[in-house]
């Protein structure tokens, strides 16, 4: 990985270098715009609509469009006096507990690695803040641009994330939230428990990009000559006579699939797993078994 920004993170007196990285990168299969005859790549040209010409990059300023169609012309040196914070630093404003912070303000993730002489002031503040369980809210200018963001830690790295400002989050505003529906207890009872059948650890390694793939297996049969193999369709399911119905048979479904999937991971090569001995002499020797301790249910 290559840095991208270099700066310190602010911790009220304690200054830390650290160096940023990009935490994430597209895996979308890439293509260029080509002429379908020959193969040739298209190029654009960049046009004035004022007088035909063509602009060079030296050239072009940015426009901000006025309601009376009016343009206001801004230049580079427009937007060297804005009064932005050119300092390379991440100021910690304040901790917070991390449920406090809605997921749909977060932009984009960031690493953060230590410079050789802030690797103690990095690891001591990192350590401090897991073990508070909290995130820090933190203001950072990044391309000219400044961004809330907060700092937290993953796998030992503290990780930047970007944050939009409130008004760049919409409200919601639908008409079904006006009207007044009304959710019988027989199908709330049911929809919980779909829910409690369908628990599980999130393991991302379990899901797939099935379409990137399918996009791969079509250019590598044209590269090889060859058809491209399309898979069976999948036959249409009778819709469920009404809600409660369709519950109870999205449960039924759901615990048939799981009860395969713990079969085959129980089972092995498909010889059931014997108990050991010493369990067996246990019982026999009239040892009592402590009763099991009951699991309780956080409630939602």
């Amino acid at each position: 990985m290559r840095s991208i920004w270099k700066g310190a993170i602010s911790f009220g007196l304690v200054t830390i270098p650290v160096k940023l990285y990009s935490a994430t990168e597209q895996r979308d299969v890439s293509f260029h715009q080509v002429h379908r005859e020959d193969g040739g790549r298209i190029k654009y040209k960049r046009v004035c609509t004022v007088d035909g010409e063509e602009v060079p990059y030296s050239d072009i300023a940015k426009g901000y469009e006025l309601p009376t169609g009016e343009t206001v012309i801004l230049t580079d040196e427009d937007f060297a006096d804005l009064p932005l914070s050119s300092s390379r630093r991440i100021d910690v404003l304040r901790f917070v507990e991390q449920e406090e912070v809605d997921p749909i303000y977060f932009a984009k993730s960031y690493y953060l690695e230590p410079d050789a002489q802030g690797a103690k002031p990095y690891v001591l503040l990192r350590d401090a803040l897991e073990n508070s369980g909290q995130v820090a809210v933190v203001k950072v200018a990044l391309r000219q641009r400044e961004s809330l963001a907060t700092l937290r830690v993953r796998n030992g790295v503290f990780v930047l994330e970007t944050m939009l400002w409130p008004d760049e989050v919409r409200t919601p505003d639908f008409p079904f939230l006006d009207e007044d529906i009304e959710v019988r207890k027989q199908e709330l009872s049911m929809a919980t428990s779909l829910i409690e059948s369908m628990e599980g650890a999130f393991d991302p390694a379990e899901y797939k990009d099935a379409y990137r793939e399918a996009l791969q297996a079509v250019i590598d049969a044209k590269v090889e000559g060859r058809e491209v193999a399309r898979p069976a369709e999948e036959g249409a399911e009778e819709p469920a006579a009404d809600l409660l119905s369709a519950l109870r048979a999205s449960v039924e479904a759901a615990k048939k699939s799981r009860g395969e999937k713990d079969g085959k991971a129980a089972s092995g090569k498909g010889a059931p797993a014997k108990k050991p001995a010493a369990r067996k002499t246990a019982a026999k020797s009239g040892a009592k078994k402590e009763p099991a301790k009951s699991r309780s249910r956080k409630s939602a």
